[in-house]
């Protein structure tokens, strides 16, 4: 059996293998990326997160156990994903940014992304270990984060009143004309700063918004650092193929956002009752993989349905 150390090894070297493939090929890609490609890059970065999950299983002490928390917090934070996607999306559009520009910006939103989880991560299993009632008020964050979900419309984007482009705009010059893949740029010995940055700097707000509501989801399956990190780190480096993919398929999954607000809703309560009853995590698991898996089934079924209305409506006419 291995310990944690050579673990926290063959995660790293891994990690980042994966990572400068896929940035490299992408860095050099001509064009936007399509659909197929991103669909491959999303399969070979699950993948990658399986493999690595049945390597917990067969070698880690405590197999069994750490790799269906492993794969639990992984299916959570891959789902919260999907929805945030959504939200990246809505701000591509809105600020304006061509498709072959996207993925440099996606790509500097992801590593900033890891940094912000660890440390998150980290805060957020000490603050547990030093002031055990904060599991509480974590619970809370995650009815409140199912409420959203379930119930809650989603925000437009105001860039006239946006608190991030305020901010930027008093204290820098901004270019709005230009056309490239850089956060900054000289006109005339000036330093401007692009829209690209200001892109940058929303998703990085929505990201800051979505690891508060997704730490507590993870740390609800298991308080134990290294699944809690490696499992996020996982879902949060295949995010950026997913986006093209979303981006090309955004509607098919309609209910999609249903299925993990009550996935936030059930490790909430499982949060909260942890030091009552500790709901076992392959019971956790089969709920997860449940709800994901009905929200997608019935979002298709719905999506034929009113395809075929549609197709009827035409041929009545």
């Amino acid at each position: 059996m291995l310990d944690n150390e050579i673990f926290w090894g063959i995660f790293i070297i891994t990690i980042a293998i994966m990572f400068y493939i896929d940035l490299y090929a992408t860095e050099h890609r001509i064009g936007k990326i399509g659909i197929k490609v991103s669909l491959i890059w999303s399969g070979i970065w699950i993948i990658t997160a399986l493999l690595f999950n049945i390597l917990i299983l067969i070698l880690h002490d405590d197999g069994k156990q750490k790799a269906i928390e492993f794969l639990a917090g992984y299916l959570i934070e891959k789902s919260l994903s999907v929805d945030n996607l959504f939200v990246f999306l809505m701000i591509f559009n809105v600020m304006n940014i061509k498709d072959e520009f996207q993925p440099h910006v996606l790509k500097w939103g992801i590593l900033s992304a890891i940094i912000m989880r660890i440390v998150f991560i980290l805060a957020g299993v000490t603050l547990i270990k030093i002031f055990h009632p904060i599991i509480y008020i974590f619970g809370l964050l995650l009815f409140y984060a199912a409420y959203k979900m379930l119930l809650g419309k989603q925000e437009k984007i105001d860039l006239d009143n946006n608190k991030i482009i305020k901010f930027v705009s008093k204290r820098f010059h901004i270019q709005t004309n230009y056309e490239g893949k850089y956060f900054f740029t000289k006109i005339d010995g000036k330093k401007y700063v692009t829209t690209l940055f200001l892109t940058f700097l929303l998703i990085e707000s929505a990201d800051l918004i979505f690891a508060i509501d997704s730490i507590p989801a993870v740390i609800a399956i298991t308080r134990d650092p290294f699944i809690v990190i490696t499992s996020n780190i996982f879902a949060v480096l295949g995010l950026r193929a997913l986006y093209f993919a979303i981006a090309g398929i955004v509607q098919m999954f309609t209910y999609l956002k249903y299925g993990v607000g009550i996935i936030l809703a059930y490790v909430g309560i499982k949060m909260m009752i942890s030091d009552f009853y500790k709901i076992p995590t392959l019971i956790s698991l089969s709920i997860i993989i449940a709800c994901l898996f009905l929200s997608i089934i019935i979002s298709l079924i719905q999506r034929k349905a009113s395809s075929s209305e549609k197709l009827k409506q035409i041929n009545e006419k």
